[in-house]
């Protein structure tokens, strides 16, 4: 404790003295030098922090650069009158670069606004902002704000209605999140329009893209149904993900840092600028390595990517993506059971001492992206994706049955009968994931009140998955008969998910926009399961779904109110077919959602609100019950909802500081749920009413908050604070069987300068959880019934307490 606070207090004291020291390097005027200052900032006249500055001689030659403060603001000083021209030219990701001819005489003060670049991408989340659906977007610096190496929903976990949790309990190796208490397998995630959630388990596994938020520069998260995208039907979120566009002039980029539990990231990337002034490059290494705060639960990751963007002036854009991760994690998802976490052991971990808890998966994405801008109110895109993975989980078992891997019995001199064995087996995956997505936007020239009076968007895609799934035994104590990477299963899954959607924003009268947005989904899946007779047999299972969402948006002055409401529907997950006969499969869920909501803008003040409901037909969970062939599968629950209020505010109050938060007040209910649990003593299962209960892992109150103090140009200090309250481990809402509230705080100390050749040098220290909480963000239940007494066990993924990473970035 002693030496983090004397840690703090010299990193404090070295940003505030080397800010006074730095402050005192301008040059000299005289009467033939001038100075060239400004702001930059959007069309929405938001600031744009870090847009790159370039001050070019009338030769063409190189002069001065710079980049905007947190302010969006620049100055370049030093200037001879006796030049003649210069040429200002200012860029930013995402934006139409801007050039400027000055013929300085004076010291000039401009203000400069940079338009949205015109890539098919920006314009279609341009658009999003029109819809009646609600969202948060965070642009590229946004992101940078807390990367020092942690995964995408560590980062996100400050925006509205977001709990994010970590297996190692640091951020670093598997780690997750909920929105509006949906899980993974119900959050729809596109890189750049294409899915990624993976086709069987429906869910998103953040460990495979390690150190992925440096390369995005947007990410927006739709809250609820929201629009129609390629993909796992999204049942309760979406987050849509774009990544960078090479920049227009060349630079490089270092990004190091250490912290807690050995954690290290290191981080190189490149720009070669605009080459013949059609082809840019850019691309990025990184690795990542921790401890973690769980004993022995270890992350080794590495990652790539690389972009090649080709533009004329014709409106043709061809941009191929590559980027693809390895991550070789010591397993820590069996938590922390009750008994041990309430001895004071928070970083227990059962499989420490064993050598073979291993994952060990690499991941390989291949995106080409073709954009043409047919005439001025015409633009197509088509993107064909790849995406190769392959690995395996491995696992040390003890006294395994022969016959639950196909070996025989060993007999020995006709007396002794070995049926049983110690063994290290890996369980495989190898996939291949392909498809096509495409759109075709169209925005009329006819305006009402500086507006289109129609945009609309026809689009699709058709994904194929080709899943291999199969498990061999590398070691035994008892080899039977079976010999070295003998399969004890083998089996192949095919997928293929199409979707066709059509949406329309027309204003029917000035300000008044009517929405309507209708999805055909179809999916044919063939795999490996049980028939009616409960023999394994190959089959195959056809859904089609109708998803229409509709809506209006209104907009007066600086407010803007919409309502909608929407449908979608979700095909059962891999376990729910395999698992299952033809006879109990589960049926497909249906959510109804309404959507109603408003934002303002005042002088200082942002402020928004929405209402929501999110109505369950046949929502899919675990119960306990076990179907026709043995499995604890998800069953079918008839009627289950959400409904809450969402609130988002931030504040200026005064350039130095500034003040955002946002809370989400809810209620989770399923009309009528039944538990059933294992009877040990008398066979088969005992089934428990509970009449109306809370669903599972999601709290009722979730709020944070940002303080954000600029003491001097370049230097911030940020407090972030996150409360999430009680959440049931189960949904039989019980008080044993429950995560704790919680209320956590970080501090994060931000200066940035430029020196020399550097155009930008970062120094980050980001403390996580000050006051030492000590909290479990996670956990799972289970119980039976065995000696006339029902039992019950809990396990928990507590997160580390008071914890710190440090880093240093620097742009050439």
């Amino acid at each position: 404790m002693k030496n983090l606070s004397l840690s703090l207090y010299l990193v404090f004291a070295f940003s505030l003295l080397f800010s006074f020291s730095f402050s005192t390097f301008s040059f000299a005027q005289n009467t033939d030098t001038y100075s060239i200052s400004g702001t930059v900032k959007d069309t929405k006249g938001e600031n744009l922090i870090g847009a790159t500055v370039l001050l070019n001689f009338n030769n063409g030659s190189f002069s001065k650069g710079t980049i905007t403060n947190l302010n969006g603001e620049f100055s370049i000083s030093n200037l001879s009158s006796q030049v003649g021209e210069y040429t200002l030219k200012v860029s930013y990701i995402g934006y139409q670069t801007t050039e400027k001819a000055i013929d300085l005489s004076a010291n000039t003060v401009l203000d400069i606004v940079l338009p949205s670049g015109k890539t098919l991408s920006e314009i279609v989340i341009k658009s999003y902002r029109e819809y009646p659906v609600t969202l948060t977007e965070l642009n590229e610096k946004e992101i940078e704000k807390r990367n020092l190496g942690q995964d995408l929903p560590i980062l996100l976990q400050y925006t509205p209605s977001v709990v994010s949790t970590s297996d190692a309990g640091a951020g670093v190796g598997y780690t997750g999140m909920r929105i509006r208490g949906s899980d993974a397998t119900r959050t729809n995630v596109t890189v750049n329009g294409i899915p990624m959630n993976d086709a069987e388990s429906q869910g998103t596994f953040w460990v495979n893209m390690p150190d992925f938020a440096s390369s995005a520069s947007s990410v927006q998260i739709q809250r609820g149904v929201g629009t129609s995208v390629n993909g796992a039907g999204a049942f309760g979120a979406s987050v849509n993900i774009a990544t960078q566009e090479p920049q227009d002039e060349a630079g490089a980029e270092i990004s190091n840092s250490f912290g807690s539990f050995n954690t290290f990231r290191h981080n190189v990337q490149f720009h070669t600028g605009l080459l013949k002034d059609r082809i840019k490059f850019s691309g990025r290494l990184s690795k990542i390595t921790s401890d973690g705060f769980i004993d022995e639960a270890f992350s080794d990751l590495k990652s790539y990517f690389v972009s090649g963007v080709y533009q004329n002036k014709v409106g043709t854009s061809i941009k191929l993506n590559m980027f693809g991760g390895r991550e070789q994690t010591f397993q820590a998802w069996n938590g922390v059971p009750q008994e041990i976490l309430d001895e004071g052991n928070r970083t227990y971990n059962e499989l420490a001492g064993y050598d073979n808890e291993i994952d060990n998966y690499g991941q390989d994405h291949y995106q080409f992206i073709f954009d043409q801008k047919i005439n001025q109110n015409l633009t197509a895109n088509i993107a064909l994706h790849y995406t190769r993975g392959k690995g395996y989980f491995e696992q040390f078992k003890s006294d395994e049955d022969f016959s639950d891997y196909g070996l025989e019995e060993i007999v020995f001199n006709d007396s002794v009968t070995i049926n049983t064995t110690d063994l290290i087996r890996r369980r495989w995956l190898d996939n291949h994931f392909y498809g096509t997505v495409f759109n075709l936007n169209y925005e009329s020239s006819q305006t009402k009140g500086n507006e289109s009076t129609l945009t609309a968007i026809i689009g699709g895609g058709y994904n194929i998955y080709e899943g291999g799934h199969y498990g061999e035994i590398i070691w035994a104590q008892y080899a039977s008969n079976s010999s070295i990477r003998q399969k004890y299963y083998d089996n192949d899954a095919t997928k293929k998910d199409f979707n066709v959607f059509a949406k329309v924003n027309y204003q029917v009268v000035e300000n008044l926009f009517a929405f309507a947005d209708l999805q055909i989904r179809s999916i044919d899946y063939d795999f490996l399961g049980f028939d009616n007779d409960l023999s394994n047999i190959e089959q195959n299972a056809s859904l089609s779904f109708f998803n229409p969402k509709f809506g209006l948006t209104y907009k007066l002055d600086n407010h803007r109110f919409y309502g909608s409401w929407a449908r979608a529907n979700r095909e059962p997950n891999r376990d729910d077919f395999t698992e299952s006969t033809p006879t109990t499969r589960p049926d497909a869920e249906r959510l109804d959602n309404i959507e109603l909501g408003w934002n303002g803008r005042f002088e200082k003040l942002t402020l928004s609100a929405n209402y929501y409901l999110m109505s369950y037909t046949d929502q899919l969970i675990l119960t306990g019950q076990v179907n026709d062939v043995g499995s604890y599968t998800r069953q079918n629950v008839d009627k289950s909802s959400r409904t809450g209020v969402e609130i988002v505010a931030n504040y200026d109050f005064s350039k130095k500081f500034s003040w955002s938060a946002n809370a989400t007040f809810s209620q989770n209910k399923i009309k009528a749920f039944s538990e059933y649990l294992d009877d040990y003593d008398n066979g088969g299962q005992v089934e428990i009413n509970y009449g109306e209960t809370d669903i599972a892992f999601s709290p009722s109150i979730i709020a944070a908050n940002t303080f954000s103090f600029h003491p001097v140009d370049g230097f911030s200090i940020n407090l972030l604070s996150k409360y999430v309250s009680e959440q049931f481990l189960d949904n039989t809402s019980t008080d044993t069987r429950k995560l704790d509230a919680y209320f956590v705080n970080d501090l994060q100390l931000v200066y940035n300068f430029s020196y020399k050749y550097f155009k930008n040098i970062e120094v980050n220290l980001l403390v996580n959880n000050i006051l030492s909480e000590e909290y479990e963000s996670n956990g799972y239940t289970y119980g039976y019934i065995y000696g006339g007494e029902t039992t019950r066990q809990n396990y928990f993924y507590p997160q580390a307490g008071r914890n710190f990473l440090v880093g240093l970035k620097l742009n050439f």
